[in-house]
């Protein structure tokens, strides 16, 4: 029998804890409505999903923007996703089993999302979540956000846990690359994407109800090494969009 507490699973919090893309969509382009843009909300998303809200703004306007008024903007994107996904809010399809599984399994559990402290509560207090992680790690904790690795070595280091055996999951293409920076491996769940349109995943999920924390390990044993990131997938895809 394998040693599962030698090994942690790092989850990314939007469209993988919960399925809230579309939403997160919707309050983007209501802000763009606002702002007299005419960027494609969904389009940019399937893109730019990951990073920071402050980040994901600053690439739709034609001249650069102060950081303090990108921060407003993100506020208001904030305000207006909160209003919007209120009553929405739930784990997504196996999340809290598997969560439980995976605890009495012993493996570490982490949490390394672009979000800020304020939007992990709204979410994961809200669904009683936070008693599973033992470690969480938002835009607050790291110097770079998505796609930069150090969301997910922030974590693993937090975890005590190496980069080789740490298993990601992860809804975005600048995620999945985040995490084969940190030299992890990542599992995507099909929330946000296509299962094509990940680079390199150990498999694809469209919710917990497909897999279970024994077969995470099992699969390990099928790529033995973190992929190398591939810098132009995001850009290749959106092309095809």
């Amino acid at each position: 029998m394998p040693d599962f507490s030698s090994y942690a699973l790092i989850f990314d919090m939007d469209g993988v804890l919960i399925d809230n893309t579309p939403t997160q969509a919707r309050a983007f382009q209501l802000l763009f409505r606002d702002l007299g843009l005419t960027t494609n909300a969904s389009r940019l998303l399937r893109r730019l999903n990951g990073m920071p809200a402050s980040k994901i703004l600053s690439t739709v306007f034609t001249n650069p923007v102060p950081k303090k008024q990108l921060e407003e903007y993100a506020s208001q994107r904030e305000f207006l996703y909160r209003t919007l996904y209120w009553n929405k809010r739930k784990p997504l399809p196996g999340l809290v089993s598997f969560l439980e599984k995976a605890r009495a399994a012993g493996f570490k559990i982490g949490l390394g999302t672009g979000s800020g402290t304020e939007t992990i509560r709204y979410i994961i207090d809200y669904l009683d979540l936070r008693r599973f992680f033992d470690a969480v790690i938002g835009k607050d904790d790291v110097d770079h956000g998505k796609p930069h690795a150090d969301t997910y070595t922030v974590t693993a280091r937090k975890l005590g846990i190496p980069p080789e055996r740490c298993i990601v999951f992860e809804d975005a293409m600048l995620g999945e690359q985040a995490a084969y920076k940190a030299g992890m491996r990542c599992i995507g769940v099909s929330t946000t994407l296509k299962p094509t349109e990940f680079q390199a995943p150990l498999t694809v999920i469209k919710d917990f109800t497909e897999i279970t924390p024994a077969q995470v390990l099992q699969l390990l044993t099928k790529q033995h090494d973190a992929p190398k990131p591939d810098a132009q997938l995001a850009k290749r895809q959106y092309m095809k969009l």
